[in-house]
């Protein structure tokens, strides 16, 4: 017969007890702490990656050229808004339509469904707060006026979709709202 304290169960229990409960000493397999240390050296060597090992320019010289690429393909929008091109898009009434809808979604909530302003100043009458001219209100519309809660709307539109919506709102001078906020900002006559 043999003796019980030998056998292979009794030898692994580990010799502490936490409210008469033993606990078996059971160690990781070989190879998974063999892994866990291969992953920890290669994570300091992909950390630093010395002399900059692998084929090509290196990641952070992709990284500076794909950004290179990625600005040529889509150039920052300065605001700087070309008339005759604003005033082409005016002549089209499909896009003057596409401008209306978008300023609707867009822009009504702070000018009024009319243009005759709301929050924000009245778009029809011949004063203007960041000037008046067809490039100048593409400018506020793409920069915004933060100060007074206009977003930068560039970053939320695209370039086709602000041009028609500063044609929408050509369109509208002149027009009469219902109620219309009195006149803020210099006149600026057309």
């Amino acid at each position: 017969m043999t003796d019980p304290s030998n056998k292979p169960e009794r030898d692994r229990l580990i010799e502490h007890s936490y409210d008469g409960i033993q606990e078996y000493d059971n160690p990781m397999p070989q190879w998974w702490v063999t892994t866990f240390w291969i992953t920890i050296v290669f994570s300091i060597f992909y950390y630093i990656n010395p002399f900059d090992t692998g084929r090509g320019p290196g990641r952070e010289a992709e990284y500076a050229a794909d950004m290179a690429a990625f600005r040529a393909k889509h150039p920052a929008n300065t605001g700087g808004g070309n008339a005759a091109q604003l005033l082409a898009v005016v002549a089209k009434p499909d896009e003057v339509a596409e401008g209306r809808k978008v300023y609707a979604l867009r822009c009504a909530a702070c000018h009024g469904a009319d243009g005759g302003g709301s929050i924000g100043p009245n778009l029809t009458d011949d004063a203007w707060l960041h000037g008046g001219t067809i490039d100048s209100i593409y400018g506020t519309l793409v920069t915004g006026v933060l100060a007074k809660g206009m977003p930068a709307w560039s970053k939320i539109l695209s370039s086709d979709e602000m041009e028609e919506v500063v044609a929408y709102v050509w369109t509208l001078h002149g027009t009469t709202p219902a109620t219309p906020k009195p006149p803020q900002g210099v006149v600026t006559p057309r």
